[in-house]
């Protein structure tokens, strides 16, 4: 491309409005609910919960409050988050591999971990692994062997490697590299059988009754567990035998100290092992997937798409203001984010009772925060189910409330790696962008369906061909 860039004006383009399900009108009755909940969690909402500030009932499970308006949102991650831990449902899911680390930890245990993790995600020491994501992300897409010739993409496959390796590269110092196909097909495995909503969980049935998705994904699970103790152990032993370290994510882990409570020291094994494993399915998948839903919706606005390449052709991450340069791209991903949560759905149970908007809540009552219902609430957005990516540049971005936009919740449990992911996200973006084009498409989009994380039903796939570097990019204004 030459290096003077010509600005033109462009036709303005139609919003696009990517696919969604019809809603249904009435609430569910038992038994559909609870094979819409194994199914796709995403299935139980109706239209009143995108139209009503706060719904609350009493059915069979108990009590149940789904909140989503501002001030009941913060008064349930933020002013009172005390009175509400993370919902039992969640921990059935994830409590067999992360019940020790940050994600479900509750109590004086998350808030010792939260105060040994804090210094490792600070500003400055994201900020220092620009240049290796950079670099990851160059080997990564040259190794697609673009031509000018459309060629297909298996998104995301190539999303999930990508964000493996970088993890691997910037946190593990790439002792995790070899396994990233290994990881990925366990974590397919994982979320598309063990992680659904089981009906014996939903009603309560006791725990010695076999699950039939944990028992067909066990295999995965012991993956992990063994993949990273091994890891855990190889790291202990170099630091024991006083050998040189990577200063890396793994050594800090294993290092780190509660500078409040000298009497329990740093993390025990299993601790850093549920963390480790805390970041890459909490982390890596959820980065994945919001750059798979990226590029869908890419591929589906050229307009949109130039101007990132515009700004991906300035983008030099060696230089400090390089995130400011491209205000685009992150509004792009926060679009992105906003209309395709990673994480749909945040569920609570209330210790004590309550008042949330006047609404009484009985203690133990089931709270649900879902960024999927609450990013496209008809009361909190203009046009909700359109992809306006203007929204959140820099000039806009401040109208939008802290409590209508939670792609990594907020309050004290605020995703601790959230400036992490949104970093490294940005740099995949603008260094795909850089040396693609991506081909519009057209028919039918990806169905979006809830397994942990939002995936697409069925495996995204985009055309893409190299881009011709003599081509003047012409941005619309």
């Amino acid at each position: 491309m030459a290096d003077d860039l010509s600005v033109a004006p462009a036709p303005q383009a139609k919003t696009f409005r990517p696919w969604a399900r019809p809603r249904r009108k009435k609430p569910l009755s038992l038994v559909p609910f609870l094979y819409q909940s194994w199914r796709d969690p995403l299935l139980i909402w109706s239209e009143r919960h995108f139209t009503e500030p706060q719904l609350f009932g009493q059915g069979r499970f108990g009590a149940v409050m789904v909140v989503s308006n501002p001030a009941g949102v913060r008064h349930v991650l933020t002013d009172n988050a005390a009175n509400y831990e993370k919902g039992r449902l969640q921990r059935i899911v994830l409590g067999p591999l992360l019940a020790e680390g940050l994600l479900l930890a509750e109590g004086t245990d998350w808030r010792r971990a939260r105060r040994i993790l804090a210094p490792l995600f600070t500003p400055a020491r994201t900020a220092a692994l620009t240049r290796r994501m950079a670099e990851v992300c160059a080997k990564r897409v040259a190794g697609w062997k673009l031509t000018r010739s459309q060629s297909w993409l298996e998104v995301d496959t190539q999303m999930s490697t990508l964000t493996f390796e970088i993890l691997s590269a910037t946190l593990f110092s790439d002792e995790l590299e070899d396994d990233a196909a290994d990881f990925e097909a366990a974590l397919n495995r994982y979320l598309s059988i063990g992680a659904r909503i089981d009906p014996l969980d939903v009603l309560g049935a006791p725990n010695w009754i076999p699950r039939v998705g944990r028992m067909l994904s066990g295999g995965s699970a012991q993956f992990f567990e063994a993949r990273v103790a091994s890891l855990v152990t190889g790291r202990r032993e170099k630091l024991a035998s006083g050998q040189a370290a990577p200063d890396d994510l793994l050594t800090a882990l294993l290092s780190a100290r509660d500078e409040e409570d000298d009497d329990r020291g740093g993390l025990s094994d299993r601790e850093v092992a549920a963390n480790i494993l805390t970041f890459i399915l909490a982390g890596h998948e959820t980065t994945a997937r919001a750059l798979g839903w990226a590029l869908h919706l890419l591929s589906r606005t050229p307009d949109i798409a130039a101007r990132l390449q515009a700004e991906a052709d300035g983008f030099d991450p060696a230089s400090p203001d390089w995130a400011e340069r491209l205000p685009w791209t992150r509004a792009v991903l926060e679009e992105t984010m906003r209309l395709f949560p990673p994480a749909p759905t945040m569920a609570r149970r209330a210790l004590a009772p309550d008042v949330i908007n006047g609404q009484p809540i009985p203690k133990g009552t089931a709270v649900v925060v879902s960024p999927w219902i609450l990013h496209r609430h008809k009361l909190l957005w203009d046009e909700p189910e359109a992809f306006r990516p203007e929204r959140f540049l820099p000039e806009n971005r401040k109208s939008i409330d802290r409590y209508v936009y939670l792609p990594f919740s907020a309050g004290p449990r605020v995703c601790i790696g959230a400036a992490f992911a949104l970093q490294e996200a940005m740099i995949a973006l603008a260094t795909i962008l850089r040396q693609a084009d991506i081909i519009e498409t057209l028919g039918p989009g990806p169905v979006p369906t809830h397994q942990i994380t939002l995936r697409s039903r069925v495996p995204m796939r985009l055309r893409l061909r190299a881009r011709d570097r003599m081509t003047t990019v012409t941005v619309p204004v």
